[in-house]
């Protein structure tokens, strides 16, 4: 199988920037305390069975009969330091502000853990089964996970099954046909590798891609696309100028057609106009915003009268700096947003992901945990003191019902703001074979490597 990116690497102790290859070989050669099965939910890890009590603030894990890379027993006297360790680099990772709730991890028999957290979070397995929270042995070759790692070729990692400990001695042992050979490599060649056969899957594919997959033209039935839950508009990174008045920026929003952005890539894209997908844990409905109250076909004129009311007053039009991928998809995303903008008299200008001239960015991302804070705090680039102050609320409440008011509260200051513009959900692909029959579609966009086919381990 290919995965798009660099050549997947096992996360260490800085887990800052784990690309989709790095997560994909974290998963497998070191799972955490629970992980995600073929369908995004939470299945066993090193953890066999777990019981949350005291109204979601108190997780107590049992380990399985697990062995380490090396053959050495998984016992509780390893793993509390491996998952202290990385609790307290967190702020390496990409979910470290939605651990900030444990307060304490101890042995309580060689093997049992506690997790005690400060604030209730019964929706915490979904971080702790996500590679970021894997635990790697420093110095080892890897962890517990579902593989070993074995010798590949000089651009591929050969991964066999791990045997199980508790197997029947008269159990056939895994055979070449369990294996997986992983390659991280560029789009291009990872799709022409599947289309010509060379592979079973492409995994990572992202809208930044499609028009790369669209002209490869593979069979329809090996094209597989995900519901995947998350984030995918426009961050305001700078309110100055034009976007430094919440009217303003609501016309930017107004001026975009979501609808034919996301018809013109697939039918299996829905547009989206609220930052929430739906309540979540919030205590109310995704708010509305005010610019999306006019039927769409009304929107145009709204924000191009909005724009020339500005350009009355400063002489000139608005100028707007639009961060975007590199790819033939970011280019895809410019035609829509420029010709909308352009249309209500708006000048952008395309700039690279990272330009920190930028006033707008895009934002791509996968949730890893269905929690209405998520999805603020992650919209909230350059939001309001209040907003920013509702979303912090939400991360400190004492009771569930006290952060479902902070979370809507939240909700409806950020939309108010108009700090974020959402256009839909992530975009996320991959090249199935027809005999990989465990593979799913699911809201997290995950596809572990051992629930794949039916023979898994």
């Amino acid at each position: 199988m290919s995965v798009i990116g660099a050549e997947p690497k096992l996360a260490e102790r800085d887990r800052s920037a784990l690309q989709a290859g790095d997560r994909l070989l974290t998963d497998s050669l070191a799972e955490g305390l629970v992980r995600f099965d073929a369908v995004g939910q939470i299945e066993a890890g090193v953890a066999e069975r777990w019981i949350v009590i005291d109204d979601g603030r108190s997780y107590i894990f049992r380990l399985r009969n697990a062995e380490w890379a090396d053959g050495t027993p998984v016992r509780a006297r390893d793993v509390v330091p491996l998952l202290r360790r990385q609790i307290a680099r967190a702020a390496d990772n990409r979910i470290a502000p939605y651990l900030t709730a444990v307060a304490s991890i101890v042995e309580m028999t060689p093997e049992v853990i506690e997790i005690e957290l400060a604030r209730p979070r019964p929706d915490l397995l979904k971080l702790f089964a996500q590679p970021e929270l894997a635990l790697v042995r420093p110095g080892k070759a890897g962890g517990a996970g579902p593989f070993r790692r074995r010798d590949g070729t000089r651009d591929s990692i050969l991964l066999t099954p791990a045997l199980d400990p508790d197997r029947d001695p008269d159990e056939e042992r895994p055979t070449p046909e369990q294996n997986v050979l992983l390659r991280g490599e560029r789009a291009a060649l990872a799709i022409l590798r599947f289309v010509e056969r060379h592979s079973d899957l492409v995994s990572g594919g992202t809208i930044d891609d499609w028009p790369t997959l669209q002209a490869a033209n593979p069979a329809p039935a090996n094209v597989r696309i995900d519901p995947a839950a998350g984030l995918f508009g426009l961050a305001i990174v700078r309110r100055e100028g034009f976007l430094a008045d919440a009217a303003n920026r609501g016309a930017v929003a107004q001026a975009i057609d979501r609808a034919d952005l996301t018809g013109s890539v697939s039918g299996d894209w829905p547009a989206r106009e609220t930052i929430l997908p739906e309540q979540l844990d919030s205590g109310a409905p995704p708010m509305v915003p005010v610019w999306a109250t006019l039927p769409p076909e009304q929107r145009p004129a709204a924000a191009r009268s909005r724009v020339m009311a500005w350009r009355a007053a400063q002489g000139s039009a608005p100028v707007l700096r639009i961060a975007l991928p590199r790819g033939p998809g970011g280019t895809l995303l410019w035609a829509h947003l420029a010709r909308d903008l352009y249309a209500v008299g708006i000048k952008p200008l395309r700039v690279a992901s990272e330009d920190p001239a930028a006033d707008l960015r895009l934002v791509d991302l996968v949730a890893p945990y269905d929690n209405a804070r998520w999805y603020l705090a992650e919209a909230c680039v350059a939001c309001s003191p209040e907003a920013r102050a509702a979303i912090e609320a939400a991360r400190l409440a004492d009771s569930l019902p006290q952060r479902a008011e902070a979370a809507a509260l939240a909700d409806r200051l950020l939309t108010q703001d108009v700090a974020f513009v959402p256009l839909s959900r992530p975009f996320r692909w991959s090249l199935v074979a027809l005999r990989l029959r465990q593979w799913q579609p699911n809201p997290r966009a995950w596809h572990p490597l051992n629930r794949l086919r039916a023979d898994t381990n």
